[in-house]
């Protein structure tokens, strides 16, 4: 499985432990930076290029994100292979060579974790999930994407929102490989949606005619997962 619901400290006990501005935290047994109050107070103020606040409702800002755990896959570049597949016209499987090869492109996107963490600016790199898309010859009759992963881990998003232009199959986050606790060696970035739509350890991406709920789904998580609606539970 991969990045879904855990209890999570709220802001005030952070701040309790504080000593001096920035805290470090002990979150899942390692330790991540939180933001200063007056950082995450000017993230609520900002504005998205549609109108929504940077930090959605519920949210508290980290400095980086953090790893959320599941079951992992083969993190070896060697071991991975992706098929797309599904209602295409030419369905393909490629290794990470071949990925490398495709048209790369750096997206630099706020990511929102359904436990509550938001982290902003965070760099990606990678292919664009559109163009995958064309590869593959998307047929008329797809209506939703499934990201298959390691474990039998899947998540669902429809297809409008998985053509989106910041959508990606990454390989680096801030410049270097994925560490395997990000799903190495490729995982998927959906920035729009919460962070356990953006499947790790990824090996497949399957495009369909009917909304197949994914592993988070139908354990009782919200099908679409609108971070700005706080869309954590079905």
């Amino acid at each position: 499985m991969s990045d879904g619901f855990e209890p999570s400290m709220s802001r005030r006990a952070f701040v309790r432990s504080a000593m001096f501005g920035t805290v470090i935290v002990a979150l899942g047994g390692g330790s991540y930076v939180l933001a200063s109050e007056d950082e995450e107070r000017k993230a609520r103020a900002d504005k998205r290029p549609d109108g929504r606040a940077r930090l959605p409702p519920g949210q508290y800002l980290l400095k980086r994100i953090r790893p959320m755990g599941g079951t992992e896959g083969d993190p070896s570049p060697g071991g991975f292979r992706l098929r797309v597949h599904g209602e295409v016209e030419q369905p393909f499987t490629i290794d990470f060579a071949e990925l490398l090869k495709m048209t790369q492109v750096d997206r630099v996107c706020d990511v929102h974790c359904v436990t509550k963490w938001t982290a902003l600016d965070t760099k990606w790199t990678g292919v664009k999930l559109a163009d995958l898309a064309a590869r593959a010859k998307v047929k008329p009759a797809a209506r939703h994407v499934i990201f298959e992963a390691a474990a039998g881990y899947t998540a669902n998003v429809p297809l409008r929102e998985a053509l989106a232009p910041n959508v990606i199959v990454a390989h680096k986050y801030e410049g270097v490989p994925l560490a395997r606790a990000h799903g190495a060696p490729v995982r998927v970035v959906v920035p729009d949606l919460y962070f356990w739509k953006s499947a790790k350890w990824i090996t497949g991406v399957r495009f369909v005619a009917s909304d197949r709920p994914g592993y988070w789904e139908t354990r009782g998580y919200h099908n679409h997962a609108d971070p700005w609606k706080e869309e954590r539970y079905g």
